[in-house]
């Protein structure tokens, strides 16, 4: 039976007053504490469970504003790491920060808020009320993914890295992990009248997937690959990367790193690496290969006639250049501006392409090579938050390559979260991950996503690391997103039909 919606004289022009949306703000800032730096992974079904139940009895008009609430405090408190990139020439550009953190958590909040009201419209009680929304919410984080060029950072899902919970993405991507949290958010309210079968329902809920998940990080992994890498941290800091005294003393930090004793077969540098353009280099390359003494892959940026890359380059003994990478996936207005080049006459170019007003986009997913090591998946920064990116491959690579640049992220959460979601990468496709970062944090990743050698933020090192072996092909890899999204797209349709007439606006 349906509880008694609130009135809606409560409602102001369709908008509760403020402070009732307060708690909802206060359940988005503790559900986002599940995801990185705290990682406290119980914040996230809990919180949202709460925010499912405070908005059973609520009238469809009311769940947008309680929702928008919500995602305000999640996307605010999870993407607080965006006013960083502000903050590296603060005189210039510190205004921005709040503006740009506002605007992107309400963005992100709007992501929630109307699919979630909509359900609410259509939903005929508050059971079916409670499943719409749990699946429009998981239906939106798919939806960011993809659209306006996607931006699937901080998804519900991501609480559960840290956990064996995560292990299910090797048949459900992080998808499913979201799917995970919000079933659990709904039990409470689809059995509201019996406590302990809705406690019961939850425990055996997560208890599957976690023991599923211990058993298969437990199980028996494949033996290192007869390769040794070197992954050489130089701690560039952000402000002071393309001063052309400090960019020296950078250069040769790569370079002393580098060329440590010990033996290696690949060497690898974290993306634009340096702060000359690759058509500049060949007078410095033989000196970069005789101190990596061995092949080598660096982050470098290069110019094609008047159009500029972030690109990975790979450097054989001697100098020579045998295969080039360029970024597909870039930043809107952090590596392009949309409509730059009409843009570009008003003085506005992207906020960290370092040469001309933007980079552009190189043609795809990729295999690169390098003498005497597996084939590898390169994926330059932002590429490796999209795991679509991973099955568009004529071939299966050996392991993938993040290489990236995190000072713009900051020291807070920023460089963590960035990471966590690389590890998932390497548990949707049993690969094994390698992560060169600027100033951190680069890691040696295995095919189940545990770190298996990492250095800290803001410490210059190198690792000197076998290459982990690649488990068999996962399910995710084949199928993807498609049976969870079916499955999200079912529940949601059952949760809404029929709809009654009569249902509070």
């Amino acid at each position: 039976m349906r509880r008694t919606p609130r009135p809606l004289s409560r409602l102001r022009g369709g908008r509760p007053p403020l402070r009732s949306l307060l708690p909802d703000l206060a359940l988005g800032l503790i559900a986002a504490l599940g995801l990185a730096p705290l990682g406290i992974w119980a914040a996230t079904p809990l919180a949202m469970a709460a925010l499912i139940w405070r908005l059973s009895p609520l009238p469809a008009a009311a769940v947008f504003w309680h929702v928008l609430a919500a995602g305000f405090g999640w996307f605010a408190l999870s993407l607080s790491w965006i006013t960083e990139p502000f903050l590296v020439d603060i005189a210039r550009h510190g205004w921005m920060a709040p503006f740009a953190l506002i605007l992107m958590a309400l963005g992100g909040a709007l992501f929630w808020a109307v699919p979630a009201g909509a359900a609410a419209r259509l939903a005929r009680d508050p059971a079916a009320q409670a499943t719409a929304i749990a699946a429009a919410l998981v239906l939106s984080d798919w939806l960011r993914g993809w659209i306006f060029t996607g931006f699937p950072w901080a998804q519900i899902g991501h609480a559960w890295i840290d956990t064996p919970v995560a292990q299910m993405a090797a048949w459900t991507g992080a998808l499913g992990l979201g799917t995970l949290t919000m079933a659990l958010a709904a039990v409470p309210v689809l059995l509201r009248a019996r406590a302990v079968m809705a406690t019961a329902l939850a425990a055996a809920l997560l208890a599957g997937p976690w023991i599923a998940g211990t058993m298969r990080l437990a199980a028996p992994m494949p033996a290192d690959r007869p390769v040794t890498l070197r992954i050489v941290q130089p701690d560039a800091a952000q402000h002071l990367k393309w001063d052309p005294e400090w960019s020296t003393v950078f250069f040769q930090r790569l370079l002393d790193l580098s060329a440590e004793p010990g033996p290696r077969d690949l060497v690898i540098w974290p993306e634009t690496a340096v702060n000359f353009l690759l058509e500049d280099a060949d007078a410095v390359l033989p000196m970069m290969s005789q101190a990596a003494g061995a092949p080598l892959v660096m982050g470098i940026q290069r110019r094609e006639g008047t159009r500029f890359f972030n690109s990975l380059a790979t450097i054989v003994p001697g100098g020579q250049i045998t295969q080039v990478y360029d970024k597909f996936h870039l930043v809107p207005f952090g590596e392009y501006v949309p409509w730059g080049d009409a843009l570009a006459h008003l003085g506005i170019g992207a906020f960290a392409a370092r040469q001309g007003n933007g980079y552009s986009a190189g043609p795809g997913p990729q295999i690169m090579s390098a003498p005497g090591v597996p084939d590898f998946q390169p994926l330059i920064c932002y590429e490796a938050i999209f795991p679509q990116h991973l099955r568009h491959l004529d071939q299966r690579p050996g392991w993938l390559l993040q290489a990236t640049n995190d000072a713009w992220f900051g020291t807070l959460s920023g460089p963590y979260q960035h990471l966590d979601q690389a590890r998932l990468r390497a548990i949707e496709t049993g690969l094994p991950l390698v992560r060169a970062a600027n100033t951190g944090v680069s890691a040696v990743v295995d095919a189940r996503g545990r770190i298996l050698a990492s250095l800290p933020l803001n410490q210059p090192g190198k690792i000197d690391a076998a290459l982990p072996g690649a488990l068999p092909a996962t399910p995710w890899l084949a199928v993807g997103n498609v049976p969870v999204v079916t499955l999200l797209l079912l529940v949601l349709g059952l949760a809404l039909w029929p709809r009654r007439r009569g249902r509070a606006a």
